[in-house]
Order: structure tokens, then sequence, then C-alpha cells
């Protein structure tokens, strides 16, 4: 049972982690280069998770993937299944929940990077697209680092909004933070003891690798 949790957990911030990343390096590039008025509007909607209650964000969420809503009518049409108390479900919830831990590192990042850098690539017959790929991205290679680890953590951890969109279903939405609260609940406290101590640990050792990434940009 506690196997199952962990490797759901981990599947999970994996998943969630390359599609946040593919999402989020264009917008992270659009807004470190912008000057659209609609810029405050869009980092506001992408830093929304990090100062709303995660209840919320899954209340919200749990009616947008109902079959009756457009977004879950059209995922069960397609697919036969629901996006609700499902793998899927909790996939959709984690990208929006931990998409500001992966923009914001990766913004910092393409903000940082020296002025004239594209321009110059374009005078030297560089498509923009080549020019981000073999430019850009190897500059910010430590925001892009910083963003998937981080990602991957705060998906590791989740609680408040994986429990609203996908219930408490063993071996299928019952991932780590999940079953501490189950163990909790029927006081299996050794049970919950190895988990959090798992969670604990993990936590700490991305926050080092963070601030080591850090420290280490500043020394370059």
């Amino acid at each position: 049972m506690i196997w199952d949790a962990v490797w759901l957990s981990l599947r999970l911030s994996a998943v969630t982690t390359v599609i946040l990343l593919a999402v989020s390096l264009p917008l992270a590039w659009w807004l470190a280069n912008t000057r659209n008025r609609l810029k405050p509007l869009i980092e506001a909607l992408t830093a929304l998770p990090l100062v709303l209650p995660p209840t919320v964000l899954g209340f919200y969420l749990l009616l947008l993937m109902s079959p009756d809503a457009p977004l879950g009518g059209f995922w069960l049409r397609l697919t036969g299944d629901t996006l609700t108390f499902n793998f899927a479900g909790l996939v959709v919830a984690s990208c929006l929940y931990s998409l500001p831990f992966a923009v914001q590192p990766l913004q910092t990042a393409f903000a940082g990077l020296p002025s004239g850098m594209m321009q110059a690539a374009a005078t030297l017959g560089a498509a923009p697209f080549d020019a981000f790929r073999s430019v850009a991205l190897p500059l910010a290679r430590r925001g892009v680092l910083t963003a998937g680890v981080l990602s991957f953590a705060h998906t590791l951890g989740e609680f408040g909004v994986v429990l609203m969109v996908g219930g408490n279903i063993p071996g299928s939405t019952r991932v780590i933070s999940v079953e501490i609260y189950s163990a909790v609940e029927t006081l299996e406290y050794r049970t919950a003891h190895i988990l959090s101590a798992g969670l604990l640990v993990s936590s700490f050792a991305v926050l080092v690798l963070v601030y080591g990434v850090g420290r280490s940009r500043w020394r370059v």
C-alpha cells in the first residue's frame, strides 16, 4: 500500500514536471521579454496558486472537470473516462497548482540573460527558435534545473488540490500526502512517520540543491 502511494506520487511528479517545462519555457520567455500591457495580468494569473488556498483551487477544478462541465464532458467523450477521481485529473490539477514554481525561475533566468544576445545570434543567421534553443537555453540552464526540481518536489508534496480532485482511491489517486492523512486517521503512526520523514528529507535536499545552484550561478 505504501509503495503504491510512493510510485503514484513519483509518476505524477514526473509527468507534471515534463508538461510544466514544455508549457513554461515559451511562457516564461514571453514574460521575460514582452512589453505587452497584458503582462501583469498574465503574471498574476500564473502566480495565483501561490496565494490561493489549495482547497479553493481544488474545488473550482472539481467543478470544471465534472462530466457536466464542458472540459470534463469533452474528456469523457474522448476517453470514456472522467477527469475527476482519475490520474489524468491529478495531472491537470498538479500542473496548474505547480505552475508558478516552473514559470518564475525560468522567467528570472531569461530576464538575466545578456542584452542583445538574440540580436547577435540573428545577425549570424540564426532563426528565432534556433537562437532560443542554442543560445538562450544553455545560458539559462540553471533556471531550467531549478524550475524542474521545484516543480517535481512541489507536486510530490501536494495534498489539498489532489484530495479535492482525486479523492482517496488506493492505487489510483492516493498519493503520499493523502496516504499520510489516511494513516493518521487510522492511528497508523509508524506509516505516517516513514512517509513524512521521506518527504522531509527530500524537501530539504531540494532546497539544498536549489540554493547550491543559485550560489554557483553567482560565482560563474
